[in-house]
């Protein structure tokens, strides 16, 4: 196939190369998983982002990393699906729904259920839209064939499914808990939904009158608007100070209500007085005591956090508003003796901000130590999930193994309604996967399930799941690799594990792979409060998705937290740039070479068997490191082969035979340019899609697209050994001359005296058939190369490995000066070669290391000791001695 005319621009503009190329590759449907039978599936499933606003740059880095595998495994030969979604966000969505409604002036209950789910999905639809805006901008190569939403008709099913399912097998019931309740959005919430905050409160400290005026028992609360409620005092059964008051009742201030004294273990000695106040509908620990000992629940709250009619006087009055009011009483009465300021965690509503009321509500739960102790099992056998990094598997166990019944019902308008309803005359519960069939005389249950419920089944509900047979779900499940944050390890990883295992009887996928949180340069959180945020499609705008996409999937290491900076991005940016200016360079001087005509059967330069030897390397080493999902390590890499090896050194020394009158030279140069730029942005191209596309529609190659071009492997014949030793004595002579004309101020385009001091013919032997190199990068007036030469008195020298550089340079260097340097330098090596015979003077080191290891210490005790001493010869020439 021939090549185009280059459409390279002179300057590389990311907006413009990025500008149509999704749209390109999503009508070439490049990204859709073909369901060929030759080859092996690999599935990621996209954690579905909530359709309650816009991507933020954590979206960006989890994203970017499951394309990054995702393409690479593509090119590698995979049948791969990266299935698309997005999450319904029940209370979420709702609430930004209620609050766009009471900005109209409305609220939900004006339109009713139906409208406002109507409401709804309209506001589903427009955000949904920008999402997968948003995803284009970012390159991101999903299979929009396969899209789903939690909500959709097949997950709904599957949702019916696993709720009748575990409700049949008596893991989903329904009874009377204390659960965390959100007075605002008047809801439950699961415990993960509750953010514990330190707050400055009070321990308030009462005397309760004993019922025979015999005395009063002392109690203290940090709610003292709950003590409406109380239906007990308890102690511990072993108090000596309480024994013989057990059995006996207090008289409950303000209500009047004869309220008994019971023993119980829970009871702390310790602790203030030893007595506590127990009230069975407002505290979980009270809700146990009141079924241990068989004590009236008794509710004195509404749903939005007023007081109800049980709390006499102060109904209608606000919780607060009566903590405040009952004080003021219980002081005027003589009850309340003692105020103490008290710093306490107190839970607050992740949604809505409210300080959540732990409350006794009749809620659907899942009862989860049979379905914790299976998903426990796993991670001791072989097929278990292996979490990267290893550590958080830790964390995940933890969570299992201390696991409490899942509260999964609530009270909204906005999700999978409970398949549940209740006979309007029996109150008989019917559950199934749909309404009974006199429905007339029935009533569906009014809740809907908790999100996370449908998001747990997402790895197989998406795949066509309950249908068994369903070819996505027969071919794709279980997925390769699950990419998230290590902050919903409890609320979606761990409950994927335990159902997928419950309904597939497989866990749902290989791998995870936990990233950090993004934190802003100093290290803080990103907020809307502390105004750091930082929108992904602004930088986009700026620098492009590939500096984006590459500074966030190369800035941190698996499981760490990143700190994001745009002068990083900037210099991602200037990364790209040098990759366009090269290619540029390298695609103008290729000739028109077509795929066809690439030959480098000739001779090759040092330079072109180095190179093509770095390209294996970084080959070998990109594949391993990526397998392994060490992308920062990986980053270091490709920058360091494409700026060092490629860019910087390659490059240049292409141009002596490009701009040199052998074609036979130009055509291998030319070859070799085409090879290693067409690897390279292959390499890359799951990193910086859209750059390496533009520049491989460029190169000359066979294939319709970057995206399905395959994967490079490495190439043993090109690998030689002997030229990259080669190469690196070439590069060590270059760098040093350049570094002491730069000591003494004599710039490269000044011809000096040059003379190189071979330390035996194979190294002479070296350095002559490179001389055109050493020529062209130190630029001599005279170049001599020999074994045995004479060192003039004033000279500046400077040795590498097997090689002693001497630059003449009469009447432009100190003595003095020239000594000190060279003095630096000989501690420098000195301290190599003590740190060297150290090493190898442990027997530890010398007993565990590896024979090659301990071979190179020695090489590298040689090296630096032959430096060292040819230094110090220097140095007592340059003094006389």
């Amino acid at each position: 196939m021939e090549t185009k005319e280059l459409t390279m621009p002179t300057k590389y503009d990311p907006s413009s190369i990025e500008q149509g190329r999704y749209d390109w590759w999503s009508k070439g449907k490049f990204f859709e998983a073909k369901d060929d039978a030759e080859k092996q599936p690999y599935t990621i499933v996209i954690p579905p982002p909530n359709v309650t606003g816009r991507l933020h740059l954590g979206h960006a880095w989890d994203t970017t990393l499951q394309d990054i595998l995702t393409r690479m495994k593509r090119m590698q030969g995979f049948d791969v699906l990266w299935l698309p979604g997005m999450d319904h966000a029940g209370i979420a969505t709702q609430a930004k729904v209620e609050e766009k409604l009471r900005s109209e002036g409305k609220s939900r209950y004006d339109l009713g259920r139906e409208k406002f789910v109507e409401e709804t999905w309209k506001w589903k639809e427009e955000y949904a839209s920008h999402i997968r805006e948003q995803w284009s901008k970012l390159g991101l190569g999903l299979d929009y064939s396969r899209e789903r939403f939690t909500l959709d008709e097949g997950l709904s099913k599957a949702v019916r499914e696993v709720f009748v399912s575990l409700y049949n097998k008596g893991l989903i019931y329904r009874g009377e808990y204390i659960i965390n309740w959100d007075p605002s959005t008047k809801t439950a919430l699961s415990d993960i939904e509750v953010i514990h905050k330190d707050v400055q409160g009070a321990f308030y400290h009462m005397r309760y009158p004993l019922t025979d005026e015999s005395g009063h028992i002392e109690i203290a609360t940090t709610r003292p608007e709950t003590m409406l409620g109380d239906t007990a005092v308890a102690v511990h059964p072993e108090d000596e100070r309480y024994k013989h008051l057990i059995g006996k009742t207090v008289k409950l201030p303000i209500v009047g209500r004869e309220i008994p004294i019971v023993a119980d273990d829970y009871v702390d000695m310790e602790f203030g007085s030893g007595a506590v106040k127990i009230t069975p509908a407002h505290d979980p620990n009270d809700f146990e005591i009141g079924n241990r000992h068989n004590l009236e629940r008794v509710l004195v709250m509404n749903e939005d956090g007023s007081m109800n009619e049980r709390a006499g006087k102060y109904k209608d009055m606000d919780r607060f508003e009566c903590r405040k009011q009952i004080v003021k009483d219980l002081q005027e009465q003589g009850v309340l003796f003692k105020i103490e300021e008290h710093m306490h965690s107190v839970g607050h509503s992740e949604r809505s901000g409210a300080v959540v009321e732990p409350y006794l509500s009749t809620q659907w739960f899942v009862k989860m130590q049979p379905l914790a102790d299976e998903a426990v099992a796993l991670q001791k056998k072989e097929e278990k999930v292996n979490f990267v990094p290893d550590r958080f598997e830790n964390t995940y166990l933890r969570w299992m193994e201390n696991i409490r019944d899942w509260c999964i019902s609530r009270q909204l308008w906005w999700g999978h309604r409970i398949p549940a309803w209740y006979h309007k005359e029996t109150g008989e519960v019917y559950v199934d996967h749909e309404p009974p069939a006199d429905i007339e005389n029935w009533e569906q249950d009014k809740d809907v399930l908790d999100t996370w419920f449908s998001s747990a089944l997402w790895p197989f509900s998406t795949m066509g799941w309950p249908d068994q047979t369903a070819a996505d779900f027969k071919r794709y499940y279980p997925t390769a690799a699950l990419v998230t944050g290590y902050d919903i390890i409890f609320f979606w990883v761990s409950r994927m594990i335990f159902q997928g295992l419950e309904f597939t009887g497989q866990r749902p996928f290989n791998d995870v792979l936990i990233h950090g949180l993004v934190r802003d340069a100093e290290g803080r959180k990103m907020s809307k409060s502390l105004g750091n945020g930082v929108d992904p499609m602004d930088v986009i705008d700026q620098y492009g998705a590939d500096s984006l996409r590459y500074f966030l999937s190369t800035g941190s290491s698996p499981g760490q937290d990143l700190r994001f900076s745009m002068e990083k991005v900037e210099a991602t940016w200037n990364f790209a740039n040098k990759i366009w200016n090269a290619s540029r360079f390298a695609l103008m001087n290729m000739n028109g070479l077509t795929y066809e005509e690439i030959d480098f059967s000739g001779e090759k330069s040092v330079a072109d068997k180095w190179i093509l030897t770095r390209l294996n390397e970084t080959i070998e080493t990109v594949t391993r490191l990526s397998d392994k999902y060490e992308f920062g390590e990986v980053g270091r890499v490709l920058y360091n082969f494409i700026w060092d090896d490629f860019c910087d050194w390659y490059i240049e020394m292409a141009k002596l035979p490009l701009y040199g009158e052998d074609e036979a030279a130009k055509k291998t140069t030319r070859s070799i340019l085409a090879y290693v730029l067409d690897n390279t942005m292959r390499l890359l191209h799951p990193f910086m899609p859209f750059i390496t596309e533009e520049i491989w529609q460029n190169l000359p190659h066979a294939g319709e697209s970057i995206t399905t071009a395959a994967w490079p492997t490495v190439q043993a014949k090109y690998t030689d050994e002997q030229a990259a030793n080669e190469m690196k004595l070439l590069v060590e002579i270059i760098r040093s001359v350049r570094n002491n004309r730069a000591e003494v101020n004599t710039p490269m385009s000044k011809k000096i005296k040059m003379i190189l001091k071979a330390k035996d013919e194979g190294i002479l032997k070296t350095l002559e058939k490179n001389r055109g190199y050493i020529e062209r990068f130190c630029n001599p007036e005279v170049l001599t190369v020999a074994i045995d030469v004479e060192t003039p008195e004033k000279a500046m020298t400077a040795v590498v490995t097997g090689v002693e550089i001497i630059l003449p340079l009469e009447g432009l260097i100190n003595i003095e000066e020239e000594v000190a340097r060279l003095q630096k330098e000989w501690d420098r090596l000195n301290k190599e070669v003590e740190r060297v015979q150290k090493k190898l003077g442990n027997e530890g080191f010398i007993k565990k290391a590896p024979e090659k290891v301990i071979e190179e210490e020695k090489a590298k005790e040689k090296d630096y000791s032959e430096k060292r001493a040819a230094v110090e010869a220097r140095i007592n020439e340059l003094k006389g001695e």
